[in-house]
């Protein structure tokens, strides 16, 4: 059963398609224009000027565009039908806007986007893509003084006569340079290698900032150490009030962390044993008097040798 007009107003793929289609129509570019075919509105014709100051200057070159059915939740497919040099005619194009890599498609950039950007890829290098290929500047520019001559079968009229129509509408609705639609960012990168260099590079960078942030925080706090831990007499410091700042590693920091340890020190603690307290006699485990009396008697023995020898 056909479809009615009021069904299919209500689909949202249907509301976007013509969306789109009169917003191109009343903004029209003297560079490019598509439109969706009477037939078919997941089926568009497009056609676009070639690149200024590149082999494809002077050519126009004409195109087809195919809507999948849950558009623009995923993308459309491209494929070029005038030989331009730069793209195999009638074969899909594998590029970041293209049906071949949904993950980097954004379903607010629509149709007039995607030929922008589809306009912009032509003076890219080809690097193997799937539906491009290179080859030298004088067949592109051969090509593109063919170009103009170029008549679609379904469309019925060759690409000179359909530019010159985007031009006369241009020039109708004064439409300017300033109102045409720029290349996001994410598009400037036409190929699949090209994004993931992007964003790899992109992790690397992230990996080094947080490297740098961690040895940044290891030697925050190397400059807030205070030794808790015994200290050689050799290297010890030279004792300092409990109260006063302690100069550890130059850190603002260090000196108020060392200050309260400083102060805590200096408060004795309950059932705290002071290991500043004078020895006792009975610290070494010899009594004093044992001490004594070893040299009194080590003295009454020298006396008697002395008497023996000398007879003192």
């Amino acid at each position: 059963m056909a479809t009615t007009p009021q069904a299919a107003s209500k689909s949202p793929t249907i509301r976007r398609i013509l969306r789109e289609a009169a917003e191109i129509s009343n903004s029209p570019s003297a560079d490019y224009t598509a439109e969706p075919l009477e037939s078919d509105l997941f089926e568009w014709h497009f056609t676009l000027r070639g690149v200024p100051n590149s082999p494809y200057s002077e050519g126009v070159y004409h195109g087809r565009i195919v809507l999948p059915p849950t558009y623009p939740l995923r993308p459309p497919s491209f494929r070029f039908m005038t030989p331009n040099g730069r793209f195999e005619a009638n074969r899909e194009i594998c590029l970041s806007i293209s049906g071949h890599h949904e993950e980097t498609w954004q379903p607010a950039w629509g149709i007039r986007t995607a030929i922008v950007a589809l306009r912009s890829f032509m003076i890219t290098d080809a690097k193997g893509q799937l539906g491009g290929y290179d080859t030298t500047e004088a067949v592109r520019r051969r090509l593109a003084g063919e170009s103009h001559a170029f008549r679609c079968a379904t469309c019925g009229r060759t690409n000179a006569e359909i530019i010159k129509e985007c031009e006369e509408r241009a020039r109708e609705a004064c439409t300017s340079p300033s109102d045409e639609v720029q290349v996001p960012e994410e598009l400037n990168l036409g190929f699949r290698d090209e994004l993931e260099a992007r964003k790899a590079q992109a992790q690397a960078e992230q990996q080094r900032r947080e490297k740098q942030e961690e040895a940044a925080e290891v030697a925050q706090l190397a400059e807030g150490f205070v030794q808790t831990g015994p200290v050689s007499p050799a290297v010890a410091p030279t004792p300092t009030s409990p109260l006063s700042p302690v100069a550890v590693g130059g850190g603002g920091a260090g000196q108020r962390q060392a200050a309260q340890l400083g102060r805590a020190a200096a408060v004795p603690q309950a059932g705290a044993i002071s290991t500043n307290s004078p020895r006792r006699p009975s610290d070494e485990g010899v009594p004093v008097w044992l001490d004594r009396l070893i040299v009194a008697l080590v003295v009454m023995l020298s006396a008697l040798v002395l008497k023996v020898l000398f007879g003192v």
